[in-house]
């Protein structure tokens, strides 16, 4: 079942389902705390992470780190499973 889900996923552009889990679950440890607390994950499809945030300076926020964020992603959920970061303001 596992070889037939990672199948299905790359055929639809989605990371494996472990890294999925690994990225959702794991937000606030993947990009700390202060920044867990003002963003989530929205989707994640062809290596692009839709995040939203609550204010448009965490948007800018997230800019700046967008570098060191990628670093942490292939370190924790593989090569080239977030190859970029899309930032949407969606106050909660």
């Amino acid at each position: 079942m596992g070889e037939s889900l990672d199948r299905l996923s790359r055929h639809l552009g989605t990371p494996p389902p472990v890294a999925l889990t690994r990225l959702f679950k794991g937000w606030e440890e993947l990009v700390g705390p202060a920044v867990a607390t003002h963003s989530r994950p929205l989707s994640l499809a062809r290596g692009v992470l839709v995040v939203a945030v609550d204010q448009p300076a965490w948007a800018a926020q997230l800019g700046w780190l967008e570098a060191d964020l990628l670093r942490r992603f292939e370190r924790s959920l593989g090569a080239k499973v977030v190859t970029s970061i899309v930032v949407r303001v969606r106050p909660s």
